[in-house]
Formats: C-alpha cells, structure tokens, sequence
C-alpha cells in the first residue's frame, strides 16, 4: 500500500484528521481540489474563525438538534478545551467572546489555516493540492484506495477518510462531492438543504428596513399558526428579508417546514424585556408625559427611526395625531405590535449561500465511536459530509475538529512486521 490513510478534503475536518494520524505515525496522504487547503475556513465567522464556543457538553450537543447525540463520543474525545490547547500549542492564541464564542486572539482566520497546515506539515503529512478525487475504490467490501483526476494510477490505502465538506459555499470547494461517493458505496444520504441561511420574507417591510440591525429581540417560529421555536438575541433586515445569528439559528427549522410545504410567519418581540403589564404602564406614562407631542415623536423614544413607518402604518394611528388623543384601544394595537411584529416567510436563499449544509451521510451508518462506516470497512467520514448541523457559534466547527480528530485517532496502524511481511 501507498499510504496507511489518505485524507480527502483539506478542510477542518480533513486537517485535523491528517494530524492526528500522523502525529500517530500513519503515513498520510491528504488529498484538496483546490489550489490550497482550508479556503472555506479562511472566510468562517466573517474572517475571524469562530472555532469553538465554551459551552458545557450537554448544552452544546442540544444546539445540534436530534442529530447532537451522535457526536457524543467524538466530544468526550476532544472537545473544546482540548481544541484550545491543540491551538495554543500550534501558537494561535484564543479569546471567549459574547455568547460564548472562541475566536483568536488576532482575528484572522488565516492564522488558524496556516498553524493546521503547519501542523499537518510538520508530522510528515503529504499534502497534495490540485488533486480532485474520482472515486472510492472498494474491493470485498473494503475500501482500498482512490483514483485522482489526471493520474493514471490510483493512489491505495487501506483507510481513507472522507472530509470533503458540504454543498455550500462551492467557490470554496465544498460542492457534494463526498456524498455522490457514499451514496455509490451503499450509503444512505439524508437530503440536503441549506441550514444557517438567510430568510427570503414577503411585502416590502425587509427592503425597507435593508440595513437595520435590531439586538435584543425575540423572534418566534410559527408554522402553520402554531409557535414551534423561538430564540432571543440580535437580527438584520436585507433587501430581500433577514438574516443575523438568531435568523441563522432559526432557519433550520424553517427550511424544513417550507419543503413540507406549511406556511411560516415570524413574530418579532421587539419589547421582550417587558411582559404586556408592563409595557402597557410603560406607554402609558410616555402617552401622558409627551401629551402634546405627535405620535411620530412619541415614537421615537419607543424605535429605531427606520422603524417608526411600519408602525404608524401597521398600527393604523395618524402619525401627526397628539398622544393625549390617543385611545386605549390605539394604545392596545401598538403593544401587541411591539410585542408581536409579524413577516411572512416566503423562502431561503439558496443552499450555495448557506453557512453549513444541512443533511449527508446518515449517521446510522457510521460508528459513532470511530467515525468508520457500518457499510464498507475502513471508509471514515468526518465533518459537515455528516448528517449533523448547529446553530451558529462556533459549533459546528467544533463537530468538524472532533469528528475528524477521532477518524484520525481510529486508523489501525499496521506494524513494521506487517508492512513488510515479517521478513
């Protein structure tokens, strides 16, 4: 054999599991399409590379959904603190940020490519760039190498480790290729959509708001006019509808409930601080110390300017009418509108534009305890190829690092005897 393990994919996923094996003294054969590895990385957290986040286990596996349980194994293995320390000792020093998120010390994503190429470098891994897998090469039920675009001969191994990333983001590389392979060795793909994307909403409200940032608010799921979830936290409207991380989290949701072709609107608690008593007593005395002003004005103190529009329209009360005017029922509009700003959701940017891909390979297939297929023996998956996806910060790249550390750390290693038939 050509190698012990040949990595597919130089992603988080695919560094890391070159790393460990090697470090492990597995010769190792990473193979990346593009140019240079980790281009995907390169632009994670806006540059900045949220790699982790410092959540306890149990609340961090929950924001993975159903699917948290999997990776169970592959978090007790490695898990946040231990990716620190693999950082720390590779120089990129790290930082904990609101919500929990890790980030280094430096901001930029680069340092983090460059310290796991380095790395990877440094253990002997061989890494080839411009070498776009064909296809798996399974014989008797095990994996036995891959073939290489304009390569005449196959390169052999009796492990490889498919870490090619999801359908998201294709400029970077990421275009599927990991599940055309899976699915043609028998394995089952769970379909793919896009997870942690942008919300498309109907009217003219979001483009009229494109820009505006709101913090602090709450946003409810409701599908089919029954609320389903709800997250608190920042939000931004765009030309087209919402995004921002409490978006980003929702969609999941969704994207599915818009497939299973049910109606969803979002409800934004623009005032959640305040139950409906309170807010009331609040408009109240802004109603009676501001009795002259006009109910435009009055608003001010209530809204971002780019806001105070959609509220005179949507709760029906003259902009210019003087707040000792205003009635009780008036009164009772704008609070449940505070309390309850409704769009209509109409769609989802495209799976290309997504930041994780939701779906893959289903990890009923898979040992959760080695990464290794149930299917063909020696064929391992790590990362987003993986039916597992998060909410946004840093989660789902620490599934990627932990996933691709055990695949690593499982790789059998033939003895000196064994590789040279005892002679």
């Amino acid at each position: 054999m050509d190698y012990q393990v040949i990595v597919i994919g130089g992603g988080a996923a695919g560094l890391m599991a070159a790393i460990r094996a090697a470090e492990r003294g597995a010769r190792t054969l990473l193979l990346e399409k593009m140019d240079r590895p980790g281009r995907k990385l390169r632009i994670s957290g806006k540059g900045r590379c949220n790699l982790t986040n410092a959540a306890p286990l149990e609340e961090f596996i929950a924001h993975f959904g159903p699917t948290g349980r999997f990776l169970r194994q592959a978090f007790h293995r490695f898990f946040a603190p231990d990716l620190v320390a693999f950082f720390e000792e590779s120089g990129v020093r790290t930082v904990v940020e609101r919500g929990g998120r890790v980030f280094p010390v430096s901001s930029q994503a680069q340092d983090v490519v460059d310290a796991l190429v380095r790395r990877a470098t440094e253990h002997g891994v061989n890494l080839r760039p411009r070498s776009p897998v064909r296809r798996l090469l399974v014989a008797e039920g095990r994996v036995v190498g891959v073939t290489v675009a304009g390569r005449a001969r196959p390169f052999r191994a009796p492990a490889v480790i498919v870490a090619t990333g999801g359908a998201s983001y294709p400029r970077t590389g990421s275009t599927g290729d990991g599940y055309r392979w899976a699915e043609a060795v028998g394995h089952t793909i769970v379909p793919l959509r896009p997870a942690l994307i942008p919300l498309v909403t109907a009217g003219t409200v979001a483009p009229r708001l494109q820009g505006l940032s709101l913090r602090n608010v709450t946003v409810r799921v409701l599908v089919g006019g029954k609320r389903t979830a709800e997250m608190f936290g920042e939000m931004l409207f765009t030309h087209f509808g919402v995004s921002g991380p409490i978006i980003l989290s929702l969609s999941r949701l969704v994207v599915d409930a818009l497939r299973n072709g049910q109606a969803v609107t979002l409800s934004l608690d623009l005032k959640p601080a305040l139950d409906e008593h309170t807010l009331d007593r609040r408009l109240l005395r802004d109603l009676d110390s501001q009795g002259k002003r006009q109910y435009r004005t009055v608003l001010k103190g209530l809204l971002p300017a780019k806001l105070i529009p959609i509220c005179i329209e949507q709760t029906r009360i003259p902009a210019r009418k003087v707040a000792h005017q205003i009635t009780a029922r008036e009164r009772a509009r704008l609070r449940r509108w505070l309390k309850d700003f409704r769009l209509t959701v109409s769609g989802h940017r495209p799976l290309a534009e997504a930041l994780v891909t939701a779906g893959g390979v289903a990890t009923r297939e898979v040992n959760p305890r080695t990464m290794e297929s149930l299917l063909v023996r020696g064929l391992y998956f790590a990362g987003e190829v993986l039916d597992v996806d998060a909410d946004t910060g840093g989660y789902n790249l620490q599934a990627a690092f932990s996933t691709g550390w055990l695949a690593g750390n499982s790789i059998p290693l033939e003895t000196e005897d064994e590789r040279t038939g005892g002679r």
